[in-house]
């Protein structure tokens, strides 16, 4: 495939053939070799075909092959001409990150470690197929589907300050009723559980400290100072919302002109399309309320072993989702449909969007690594919402397949290879270990440099983990 240079850390795919846009790959030389090996550049290339897509297909830099988007590809699409894609969005339906702060320092909690992990593995389900701690009737469901973080402090799971520091403040505008008995029925056991795959609960240490004055207003500018950070989301409701609508899809629209069929769609104003977004947006709900009781078991067990202890909500940010924004093109203020598929939102200062207490300088933006290596916390900015519809990478990105990877490591040698470096991990299984080490994934240091260098999330803070536990 034809890919132009535009500068070190930007490449374009020109259109040809169907493509009514071009592509544009945000990565360093490294980080492009891994897109190559895979179907990244071609899934970028597919999306620049759609109907109603505005100025670009993007891969962000930790892009790697998913299906029908890339993961780690963002686009925006017309509001009255364009489409409306589950393939965009993913099948974790708002998997997304949340990052606690405490007021506890990392010497204050390695003599209870141990302790304090054990007691978040007890307080916290995860693995597969795992399920919640509570009983969900079907009417509670539907509250959940339509109030997401809301209902859990409502609840008593938490506080106002939680969902107030959550994108969408923690509840998007759903139809509960567009979403399938057997999603509900799916989803209903698994409400405020972790899952297994790449999601995790990760206990940190504030490492470098890049932007001191961002990082105070974000309370995280104290070296050594304890965070913590939850990776999940919408469970197998999620998963069966994406699995239903796809099916609906086809069967009305078929897969005829498309370049993939992983890329079924529907227009966003048909009835399909909004039902579709009604439904997704029912799923994220169930993934905010998801996060939201876990940060209540979370301060639970850290209260329970050290007393009286901070854990304040710094910000939490959906990486699969699709949402309805206002975006500058041709200099004429739209609103479009930006799909985001692995990628972060990223917005700069000013926007209605974001929680009085970020409006001035911007958005918390978390781009977690994989197990055992560092973590960041970027501010979004106005370059952001000028070249890439306000969004950034998720995380560092795939380069090796969960078989491969099981082909190649055992989970015991990588726990203790943690272990070494001073690490503590407990899973619900080796294969977890296994399928989610370091070495399956891409470097988050250099995904993050490209990040900062483009000025699409500039550095903040870097953490790094003492203690992980994985579904």
């Amino acid at each position: 495939m034809e890919i132009k240079k535009i500068s070190p850390l930007i490449w374009e795919i020109p259109r040809q053939g169907n493509m009514h846009v071009p592509g544009t790959i945000y990565a360093s030389e490294k980080l492009l070799g891994a897109m190559r090996r895979d179907n990244t550049l071609q899934q970028v290339a597919n999306v620049a075909q759609l109907k109603g897509i505005l100025k670009h297909s993007i891969a962000m830099p930790d892009a790697h092959n998913g299906y029908g988007f890339s993961i780690g590809g963002v686009a925006a699409f017309d509001i009255e001409e364009g489409i409306i894609s589950p393939g965009g969005v993913g099948y974790d339906i708002n998997c997304s990150v949340r990052l606690l702060r405490t007021n506890l320092s990392v010497d204050q909690i390695m003599s209870r470690r141990t302790q304090l992990i054990d007691s978040l593995f007890k307080n916290i389900p995860s693995g597969v197929g795992s399920d919640g701690k509570i009983k969900v009737s079907r009417e509670m469901l539907m509250d959940v589907l339509e109030k997401g973080a809301q209902w859990a402090v409502e609840q008593g799971y938490g506080k106002k300050e939680d969902w107030e520091r959550t994108e969408e403040y923690g509840m998007m505008k759903a139809d509960p009723r567009a979403v399938s008995p057997r999603a509900l029925q799916r989803g209903a056991p698994q409400l405020g559980s972790l899952g297994a795959g790449n999601h995790f609960l990760e206990i940190q240490k504030i490492d470098t400290v890049f932007d001191p004055i961002t990082a105070k207003a974000f309370g995280i500018d104290q070296k050594d100072q304890v965070t913590i950070m939850i990776h999940c989301g919408s469970r197998g409701l999620g998963h069966q919302v994406a699995s239903d609508y796809i099916k609906e899809m086809e069967a009305k629209y078929g897969h005829e002109g498309l370049p993939d069929r992983e890329l079924i769609n529907a227009p966003i104003q048909s009835e399909l399309g909004q039902k579709y977004y009604g439904a997704m947006s029912a799923a994220a709900n169930f993934a905010f309320a998801n996060k939201q009781m876990i940060t209540h078991w979370v301060r639970e067990s850290i209260n329970r072993i050290f007393g009286d202890t901070e854990v304040e909500v710094v910000y939490d940010v959906c990486h699969n989702i699709a949402k309805m924004e206002e975006h500058t093109l041709n200099g004429e203020r739209r609103k479009v449909c930006v799909h985001r598929k692995g990628a972060t939102r990223s917005f700069g200062p000013g926007r209605s969007e974001l929680p009085d207490v970020y409006r001035s300088i911007g958005q918390p933006v978390i781009l977690p690594g994989s197990m055992g290596t560092s973590s960041y916390v970027l501010l979004g900015t106005k370059t952001s919402e000028e070249i890439s519809f306000g969004s950034t990478a998720h995380g560092a990105g795939r380069v090796m397949s969960r078989s491969e990877a099981l082909s190649k490591y055992r989970g015991e040698d990588i726990r203790k290879e943690m272990h070494d470096d001073g690490i503590e991990v407990k899973a619900a299984s080796w294969k977890g270990i296994a399928e989610e080490s370091k070495y399956s994934y891409k470097d988050i240091d250099e995904v993050t440099r490209v990040s900062n260098e483009l000025g699409i999330g500039k550095l903040v803070v870097r953490v790094k983990p003492v203690g992980v536990l994985k579904g």
